[in-house]
């Protein structure tokens, strides 16, 4: 036997069960209607006798068979379809031994009244049924028992109990039984959109199948029993009991592996990155495999709180508290973290309670885990929708920052045409500094929002507003545009730069209005820098850079607003350019080349020594004297590197003239900046040593304003230098600061004398004392004086008189490449016996 359950969820008072279920009650009447049909017909389409000899009355063996029917459905069990239940029964032996009770004609009698008072005690029981329910179970099972009795009347007819024919009557009879109220549960439930009808027979037949064949051989057993051997009725309760386990394990068995199939495909579409395609996936999954007639989530907020979702079955939208069977809550955790808790109203338990708590558990886990993923994926695209917003946006103002206005920027620029002119205006608040000092930086960012405010409002559509620094702004914009004379309209301006000029002071006057920050009045002021240009002759970081420019021009003189000028431009972009340059030109060896000048003994011309000076032969600007790029040198990480470069090459040309029989000295000047380094004393002697040259050959020339610093670490490196081996000079001989002091505490070797004090020696009086008592000073020291720049005949006769012996410059030799210096002295080696005849100042001899 087989018998739909549809659990009622509509709460009291709807005593019968009926109510919104319009197609449940078209089932009832039809059932009920076929049942009374079977029941007043029955005695006279199928009245014939007992079969065998019935050992109890009519009567007897009528409440007999409804007490068999009673126990048979006492005996049920249960597997879940959908959110209803499928009741499996021991109906097919009751109709069998009811069959040899009572006349075939009687037998709906009995299985309506055993059938009506078992749904009773188990309603009273446990299931708390409607009582529509108990109407049409038992108008079910009596249509069915009908059905049967009049099958296994016509098979059956005219033979005696235990014959062949009998036994074929009473198997169509309970295969007619199972196929009646198996059709009408699943019409039932069809109606009941529980699940599909092709589901519905599957899962009956396959649980049914075994307890029909189990069924009929126990009755037909029993039956022989009863009538030939009653004493062994004794046996069947054990062998009743091992069956029912035996159907029970196979039920539980099925219902087991349907769960966690159905589990298995629940799973299976609960992962997803939105939380909310996470819950409807979980709440539908949780539905098809427990069955249920409710299932709810609650998610915990990150910030505290609580999310709530909830799914009913079909046309059960009703509240929880009105649904019967068991409620199991689980919390579902991750990690430790509790995620939210899982709730499910089960119809009626058909496994044990602990095993659909085991289930609910085990999807609770599953779908925390697929929660967890998802509310980490939806954290993770909003912390890359905040980072890819912070790249573009400036988290203060909500203005553009500079990597977006750059971007943005260039995007505007080739937009329009590049004969337009464009502009951008810079600005900068002024002793911004002092409101963040005085009112702390919470004021001071609530000051740049409102600054950030105005600037928004004066800006024009298409205009790009950014803030590109602490306190900078900038607008770009890529259309200048003036007022027409209707003041209607917006038209290009035709002389663009005195436009942007008069929105900049605009721009100024809005800024400097007065707020009010932590009730405080204050004002900033605000300095402009303006750069007008054509589309297409720069970009975003050009404009920017030009307008930088004119903002520091305007700060330099105080004033509010700057404007561009190339003029101004062309030395510092000229410089940073050169700086790169240099990188590359150290890397290679024709770009920095040397020019050597001898020095020679003023009576004979012999040569004495020779300085190295550096020249840049740069492959696009030509020949750069020292004076453009040394300076910068010197201002620069370079310095250490170039001056490597300049040593290696001067000792390379020492040791080239050495071995042509020249046992000469190189000078090579060291910058201010040199002396700092405490590693130089080590440089300059390891690059003597892989160029082979003794130490006494190299000259460092020290500038006389560097060499009188009084830092510390300039005395230990000169002692460095001094312990190396080489010789010292100082440059530009009374040029400088504190000569007399130098000179106390340092020793040294050579003393130059400036060349302005030479050029002028023949004309000046104070220049000639000079260079006098430079000479004087040289003697008494030790060391030799060297006259730099001597240029004529006559200069050099007045040097001799003035007992200096040794001096360099163009009357001698001009400063010649490497390649050329040997053959260079050779001719001042060969041409130094010959005897200089004093010259008269009018270069007579």
């Amino acid at each position: 036997m087989v018998t739909s359950t549809l659990t009622n969820t509509a709460p009291a008072p709807d005593r019968f069960g009926l109510a919104g279920r319009p197609r449940q009650v078209l089932a009832l009447y039809a059932t009920v209607l076929a049942a009374a049909i079977a029941l007043i017909t029955g005695g006279l389409l199928i009245p014939g006798p007992v079969p065998g000899d019935a050992p109890l009355s009519v009567f007897g063996g009528l409440g007999v068979a409804a007490a068999v029917v009673a126990g048979g459905q006492l005996a049920r069990l249960r597997f879940r379809l959908g959110r209803g239940t499928v009741s499996v029964s021991w109906g097919e032996a009751a109709f069998i031994i009811g069959s040899a009770l009572v006349p075939p004609g009687w037998l709906p009698l009995a299985t309506f009244a055993g059938a009506a008072g078992a749904w009773l005690l188990i309603s009273w029981l446990s299931d708390h049924r409607s009582i529509a329910d108990i109407v049409h179970l038992a108008a079910s099972l009596t249509v069915g028992a009908a059905g049967a009795a009049a099958v296994s009347t016509l098979v059956g007819a005219g033979s005696g109990a235990g014959d062949t024919r009998w036994l074929a009557g009473m198997v169509a009879g309970a295969c007619a039984y199972l196929v009646i109220t198996l059709g009408l549960a699943t019409l039932t439930l069809a109606l009941h959109r529980d699940a599909s009808a092709g589901q519905i027979l599957g899962r009956a037949l396959n649980a049914k199948i075994p307890m029909l064949v189990g069924n009929v051989l126990i009755a037909l057993l029993g039956l022989w029993v009863l009538l030939r051997e009653p004493l062994w009725l004794l046996a069947f309760p054990p062998a009743l009991w091992l069956l029912q386990r035996t159907y029970r394990h196979h039920l539980v068995a099925e219902e087991e592996r349907r769960v966690w199939a159905a589990f298995a495909k629940a799973t299976a579409a609960l992962p997803g990155v939105v939380e909310a395609d996470v819950v409807t996936a979980g709440l539908s999954g949780a539905m098809d495999v427990f069955g249920a007639r409710r299932v709810e989530i609650e998610l915990r907020r990150p910030g505290g709180g609580l999310r709530r979702y909830y799914e009913d079955a079909p046309g059960q939208d009703v509240a929880a508290s009105g649904l019967p069977g068991p409620v199991i809550t689980r919390t579902m955790t991750v990690a430790g973290t509790t995620v939210g808790e899982l709730t499910v109203w089960l119809s009626e338990p058909t496994l044990p309670v602990t095993r659909d708590e085991l289930a609910v558990s085990a999807y609770g886990d599953a779908l925390a885990g697929a929660l967890h993923d998802a509310a980490s994926h939806e954290r993770l695209v909003q912390l890359e929708a905040r980072v890819a917003r912070d790249d573009v946006q400036d988290q203060l103002t909500g203005l553009l920052n500079r990597s977006a206005l750059l971007g943005d920027g260039d995007r505007a620029l080739r937009a329009v045409a590049r004969e337009r002119h464009v502009g951008l205006m810079l600005v900068d608040l002024r002793r911004f500094r002092e409101v963040n000092d005085t009112l702390g930086h919470r004021s001071g960012d609530e000051v740049l929002t409102v600054i950030a405010q105005r600037i928004t409002d004066l800006a024009r559509d298409g205009e790009l507003v950014a803030r590109i620094g602490d306190d900078e702004f900038a607008v770009l914009m890529p259309a200048v545009l003036a007022l027409t004379d209707s003041a209607s309209r917006l038209q290009e301006a035709p002389n663009p730069l005195p436009q942007v000029v008069r929105r900049a002071r605009d721009l100024a006057e809005q800024i400097a209005r007065p707020m009010e920050v932590a009730s405080v009045r204050l004002s900033v002021e605000a300095s402009v820098g303006v750069v007008v240009s054509r589309a297409g002759l720069g970009d975003a970081a050009e404009l920017i850079r030009r307008a930088g420019l004119a903002l520091q021009h305007a700060k330099d003189l105080g004033l509010t607003v700057g404007t561009y000028d190339s003029a101004r431009d062309l030395g510092s972009t000229d410089r940073l350019a050169l700086l790169a340059e240099l990188r590359d030109a150290l890397e290679v060896t024709d770009q920095i080349v040397l020019a050597l000048q001898p020095a020679v003994d003023l009576e004979t011309g012999a040569p004495t020594g020779v300085e190295a000076l550096t020249r840049w032969k740069h492959p696009r600007r030509g020949q750069l004297s020292p004076g453009e790029f040394i300076p910068m040198v010197e201002r620069s990480e370079l310095l250490g590197a170039f001056t490597r470069y300049v040593l290696d090459r001067s000792l390379a040309a020492a040791a080239s003239w050495a071995r042509a029989g020249f046992d000469l000295p190189v000078s090579v000047n060291i910058s201010a900046r040199s002396l700092l380094d405490p590693t130089l004393p080590a440089q300059v002697a390891d690059l003597l040593r892989r160029n082979h040259t003794p130490p006494d050959q190299l000259v460092l020339e020290i500038t006389e304003s560097v060499a009188v610093s009084d830092l510390e670490i300039v005395d230990e490196v000169l002692a460095g230098l001094r312990d190396t081996g080489v010789q010292l000079s100082v440059d530009d001989f009374g040029t400088g600061y504190s000569s007399l002091t130098f000179l106390t505490r340092v020793c040294v070797d050579e003393l130059k004398v400036d060349r302005s004090f030479v050029d002028g020696m023949i004309d000046s009086p104070a220049a000639e004392a000079a260079v006098r008592g430079a000479v004087e000073l040289g003697g008494r020291l030790g060391a030799r004086v060297v006259a730099e720049g001597v240029e004529t005949a006559e200069q050099r006769v007045a040097l001799i008189e003035l007992g200096c012996t040794v001096a360099q410059g163009y009357h001698f030799c001009q400063p010649l490449p490497d390649d050329k210096i040997v053959y260079a002295l050779r001719q001042l080696a060969e041409a130094a016996p010959a005897k200089i005849v004093p010259l008269r100042a009018d270069d007579a001899s």
